[in-house]
């Protein structure tokens, strides 16, 4: 592993606005799956990482997540072949939007 803590909370702030977009308001619901790995590293600062994240999303995002083992997933959109990943935070957004007729 050779990571350090600046890259890994700048990439989780990264992701946080691309899951927010550029004019879009803060999701309801943030589902936060980081990496073991990531804590290792991290080790007595990994609230920074968090708060960072909830920086990124506002007051208004109800946040919850877990640690994993590391996620499979494509590497690519265009890959259909999964991969094990290692340091990474996957992020899920959840958003409601009224309808007015």
């Amino acid at each position: 592993m050779r990571a350090n803590f600046e890259c890994l909370v700048d990439g989780a702030i990264d992701s946080a606005r691309q899951c927010r977009g550029d004019d879009d308001p803060s999701p309801a619901l943030a589902i936060l799956i980081s990496c073991v790995g990531r804590k290792l590293v991290l080790k007595q600062r990994v609230d920074e990482e968090v708060e960072s994240v909830r920086s990124a999303f506002g007051d208004d995002t109800t946040m919850t997540g877990f640690y994993s083992y590391g996620e499979i997933c494509p590497v690519g959109l265009d890959r259909k072949q999964a991969e094990l990943h290692n340091q990474t935070m996957t992020i899920t957004t959840f958003s409601e939007q009224l309808c007015q007729s």
